[in-house]
């Protein structure tokens, strides 16, 4: 049986490499090739792409595009190259299955589409999102949580708990819940007052009356946009996730599954 192929997306936000590439070792069956921004931009062409769906591979996005983080002072936001706008209408029209992770939903923050292929965003600074305007988002780490399995039957699932604990950093951002089909919730409080401004935290600043409404407590989900299959998974921060055998179930289940909607989607 051949593996299957997944292209992973990182850079723009640091994370613990190591333990990162341990875990895609440990995903068996699964052949893993790794991109970094900028190298990365050469995957947003539309040739690519096309060679991407001929070879019957996963995209899977752990990466912060968009957005360049200057310490200590305010961030530059980068609107995507016409180029890269076209590679993604040409990726969801061919039906290339998409995981996203973590930071991921922090990406291209000027460009309102993308919010719509997660069905959510993360936001570094205030901003507006269909028609409503956001404070910046939260953020809490370390935060020990509890998550709960919501749909069992998933193959997303399998194999999982019904629930599972977990040490990751966690958020507070807009969700779009109504337009997904929920995985798994955790148990963490949606409270603003436990989490920290996103903002504040970037521009080494205190927060001062910084507040949030509640928001959804999905940390899984998956949706159809276009032709893709989409899963968003929220924990992946770093090891206390990658070494955590149920993570690491999680994933690959996720992979596993995407790679058979890809092959369903093709013989309909």
């Amino acid at each position: 049986m051949s593996s299957l192929g997944v292209t992973w997306i990182v850079g723009g936000h640091p994370y613990d490499e190591i333990a990162f590439n341990d875990m895609l070792t440990s995903l068996n069956g699964i052949e893993s090739k790794v991109l970094k921004w900028p190298e990365a931009a050469a995957l947003f062409t539309t040739e690519a792409i096309e060679q991407m769906h001929h070879e019957g591979r996963v995209l899977a996005l752990y990466d912060l595009p968009g957005i360049q983080f200057n310490r200590g002072s305010e961030p530059d936001l980068v609107d995507p190259m016409p180029g890269v706008i076209e590679a993604w209408k040409r990726l969801t029209q061919l039906g290339i299955p998409i995981l996203a992770m973590h930071h991921a939903i922090a990406s291209w923050p000027t460009w309102p589409l993308f919010a719509e292929i997660l069905k959510g965003r993360f936001h570094y600074v205030p901003a507006e999102l269909r028609g409503k305007n956001y404070p910046d988002s939260g953020w809490a780490n370390p935060v020990h949580q509890v998550f709960d399995v919501l749909l069992p039957s998933h193959p997303i699932c399998d194999g999982l708990p019904p629930s599972f604990e977990l040490t990751d950093e966690t958020y507070l951002c807009p969700i779009f819940e109504s337009e997904v089909t929920a995985l798994i919730s955790t148990r963490a409080s949606s409270l603003s007052s436990n989490f920290a401004s996103a903002y504040a935290a970037i521009r080494r600043e205190e927060q001062g009356n910084w507040s949030h409404d509640d928001e959804s407590r999905l940390v899984a989900w998956t949706h159809e946009y276009e032709n893709s299959t989409v899963v968003y998974l929220q924990p992946g921060d770093g090891p206390l996730a990658f070494n955590n055998n149920h993570y690491r179930k999680l994933i690959s289940n996720t992979l596993c599954w995407l790679g058979n909607e890809r092959v369903n989607n093709n013989e309909k």
